[in-house]
């Protein structure tokens, strides 16, 4: 397989069905046709679950498959297990093991997404989350982009990002996800490559799945975590970069209209990778085009994710032996 031009990663689409390989389900490896839940179980039922996207990009010089940000992922997945009263019986760096393993065993060598998945299993009709059986499965499907990462035209939804005091905006709950859904749904159907939500408050909050940075007068500009926001670890590997290329970052509400006036705006996450915005509303974002910040940030992390730029190496985990 060639590799992947800065910008970009290669594989499928994600509407692609799932299907083949190996995953990690009731403690051990075992083919994903055979990891299987019944129909009364109680995530599938009422959305009492909660995950994470991992994405692993392939190093064709090297022939290494390299894992990114393993830890901060798996640190996040027992948070938001926490959150909603789930036992994960694995430490981050077991999860890790696990997922290094499971990747190896099926002999991947290309860009993958990795899924953990953390669910209420038992299966009865009870609303709640206390002295219910949990489970835990991790499997991975070759991935491309999830959305282009240049060009995207997007709209601000009707939709409201949900608030953290309604289902924890903060922890990655799939019952949540409905939210996002919905809004990005509505923005496809209109024409629209993604969907920005607004907050209860009427500020902006993020994309539909995604954290949302804005570009004004040279300073990079993103919402608050108070701003009912996923607490994004690409969001976190953004002001890592920014800091690393002088570029100034300003934590603050943002509203609606200044998406309107920004001279650059860009989506960030583990799926979207760094997805440039030229168009809010059928309004051009400055001239149009990708701006360079944006273009210098997406530059920097596509040469880090691949184990190309020695800065970040601490952002990898290696899956094969050298």
């Amino acid at each position: 397989m060639a590799e992947a031009s800065i910008g970009s990663a290669e594989g499928p689409s994600a509407r692609k069905e799932i299907v083949e390989g190996y995953c990690f389900f009731k403690g051990r490896l075992m083919p994903l046709a055979e990891a299987t839940v019944g129909v009364a179980t109680h995530a599938l039922n009422y959305g009492t679950g909660c995950f994470e996207g991992i994405r692993a990009y392939w190093n064709s010089r090297e022939t290494q498959l390299y894992i990114l940000k393993a830890h901060e992922h798996f640190d996040r997945l027992r948070r938001s297990a926490r959150i909603l009263k789930m036992d994960v019986p694995y430490t981050s760096e077991e999860l890790v093991d696990w997922t290094v393993r499971m990747l190896a065993h099926n002999e991947f060598h290309e860009d993958m997404y990795i899924r953990p998945l953390v669910f209420k299993s038992a299966q009865l009709i009870k609303v709640g989350l206390s002295g219910l059986r949990d489970d835990l499965a991790i499997f991975a499907t070759p991935l491309g982009n999830y959305v282009a990462t240049q060009g995207l035209q997007v709209t601000v939804s009707s939709w409201q990002r949900i608030a953290d005091n309604i289902i924890p905006s903060r922890a990655k709950v799939t019952g949540a996800y409905v939210n996002a859904a919905l809004a990005s749904d509505q923005a496809t159907a209109d024409g629209y490559d993604e969907a920005i939500m607004l907050g209860q408050d009427g500020h902006v909050a993020e994309g539909s799945s995604s954290n949302l940075f804005m570009v004004r007068d040279g300073r990079l500009v993103t919402a608050p975590i108070t701003a009912d926001i996923l607490e994004g670890i690409t969001r976190e590997a953004v002001f890592q970069m920014a800091a690393d290329l002088n570029i100034a970052v300003e934590v603050r509400p943002i509203d609606r209209t200044e998406l309107y006036v920004a001279d650059e705006l860009f989506l960030s996450g583990t799926g979207v990778q760094l997805a440039g915005i030229v168009g809010v509303d059928r309004r051009p974002v400055g001239d149009g085009r990708p701006g360079p910040v944006t273009t210098a940030l997406q530059t920097t992390y596509f040469r880090a994710v691949r184990g190309e730029d020695p800065r970040y190496r601490n952002w990898l985990t290696p899956v094969y032996p050298q």
